[in-house]
């Protein structure tokens, strides 16, 4: 039997999942877990990757303990965040996350150079904030030295195959998310580089997901007990979840839902209209170079947070010491509340708020609507308002494309969110097919899969998708 190892990471928690292919389908167990977030360093919101590349060497250790060797690993995690890494590769100053503020108004210092327009144009990534183009921009501006003492830049998963190989590879999906990739040309846009005044040492030749990395160093060997080859996947997670939507239709309108809910479909091309650029559609790279046109939608993020508040000790009316804030209670409490109101999901305010609870509220009672008191009222209008968010987005993207689309494929962690689930079935008035939940490590899997030459393309292994795991339909 041959196994292949998914290391998903993302920004609230990480998983190693490990499958094979038994009697036509695709099967897989999740042989570890771990908590991830953000930490508090200096005032700035970082990533301890240390932390994580301690939990990637745990994980892989089980599979000795199970018997089961991976003939193949990969990693996939969030997009737009980076290391830089020093003459002797040592990580050059701090690991930023993307919700830190160190941002704020570094779009108007981007766009002194080259206007917001001409930028879409050249690159078809929507405008956020915390996208690497302005992310460095930052730390020219506050920590110059650097940018300069840098000889590397390597997104966070790209990093972590580089401490488990000792090789540098940068990997294409990911890389689109940094706003610096040119869509004609599926590479570095080099002009728009030396324009912003990165340094362009830092940004070498991309790698397509399947491609080879290198095999485990002596040290990661002895550390986990054997040797297997590491793959690139698409290390954007986003990327990897896309490869697993369980249809072959070039006319599918898609939902990642997890922390974010990214919506959209898969072109050929990318999109860098006016029209797609007005509406904050961005063109991120995807398997084979297919793009995937889409919008973020701030998603579950808000659910987390909020029960996280809640499991800390938020105090409400009527709370009770056996009272539950598991996902799957949320969902279904705020199923039986009446509570109609609804505050804009992708407002800036429920980014990175002191507290979700408060925020929900106070758009609440500024929009003069009821305010929702438990977490069950809170639930249900975080809920519905993810809903409209996507019920204006399946608008949006057939104006802007011109095609028709009739039904929504939810993959992810929130393909379990039944009452989101029909919300949106009812809100877009489309067909909802939600599964698989654990699309993101298939889809890491997938491109494992694809390189050993299990499936001869993208459209074969998502038919087998479709035939290995429950897809759950919503009318």
């Amino acid at each position: 039997m041959k196994y292949y190892l998914a290391v998903d990471i993302g920004a609230s928690s990480g998983r190693h999942i490990l499958s094979w292919f038994e009697d036509g389908k695709i099967q897989y167990e999740e042989i570890h877990r771990f908590y991830n977030g953000m930490d508090e360093e200096d005032g700035h919101k970082v990533w301890d990757t240390k932390r994580l590349f301690d939990e990637v060497v745990a994980g892989m250790k089980k599979c000795v303990d199970l018997g089961k060797i991976p003939v193949s690993m990969g990693i996939d995690t969030w997009g737009v965040d980076y290391a830089l890494l020093g003459e002797h590769d040592d990580v050059v100053g701090k690991t930023y996350a993307y919700r830190d503020s160190r941002t704020e108004g570094m779009e108007e210092e981007v766009y002194r150079i080259i206007p917001e327009k001409e930028l879409y144009k050249k690159t078809g990534i929507q405008k956020a904030i915390f996208n690497t183009v302005y992310q460095l921009m930052a730390a020219k501006k506050q920590e110059p030295g650097t940018l300069d003492e840098a000889k590397a830049l390597l997104m966070i998963p790209d990093y972590l195959h580089f401490l488990l190989t000792g090789v540098k590879k940068q990997e294409y999906t990911n890389a689109t998310t940094t706003g610096l990739v040119d869509p004609n040309t599926n590479q570095w846009d080099y002009d728009l580089i030396e324009k912003l005044g990165y340094p362009k040492r830092l940004f070498t030749e991309l790698s397509m997901p399947g491609t080879f990395v290198g095999n485990l160093t002596k040290e990661i060997q002895e550390k986990v007990g054997f040797e297997c080859r590491v793959v690139l996947p698409a290390t954007h997670d986003t990327g990897a979840a896309v490869m697993s939507v369980p249809n072959t239709s070039d006319d599918v309108l898609y939902i990642s839902s997890g922390t974010w809910s990214l919506f959209g479909c898969e072109l050929e091309k990318a999109n860098c209209s006016e029209k797609a650029e007005e509406a904050n559609f961005t063109n991120e790279g995807g398997y084979d170079h297919r793009y995937r046109f889409l919008k973020n939608i701030m998603g579950l993020w808000m659910i987390q947070s909020v029960k996280k508040e809640f499991e800390a000790g938020y105090d409400y009316p009527g709370k009770k010491a056996s009272d539950d804030y598991s996902f799957a209670n949320l969902c279904a409490k705020a199923e039986e509340e009446t509570i109609t109101s609804i505050v804009d999901a992708n407002s800036e305010v429920f980014l990175a708020p002191e507290s979700m609870i408060d925020a929900v509220k106070k758009a609440c009672e500024e929009n003069g609507e009821q305010i929702p008191v438990t977490p069950w009222e809170i639930a249900r209008v975080i809920y519905r308002s993810l809903a409209v968010c996507y019920g204006r987005a399946a608008v949006e993207i057939e104006d802007i494309t011109g095609k028709k689309f009739p039904s929504i494929n939810i993959v992810g962690g929130g393909s379990n969110a039944e009452y989101l689930n029909k919300l949106t079935a009812q809100v877009t008035g489309r067909t909802v097919l939600a599964g698989p939940s654990e699309a993101t490590a298939i889809g890491n899997i997938g491109a494992q899969m694809m390189a050993d030459g299990l499936f001869t393309g993208l459209q074969e292994f998502r038919k087998c998708v479709y035939s290995s795991f429950e897809v759950r339909t919503y009318h």
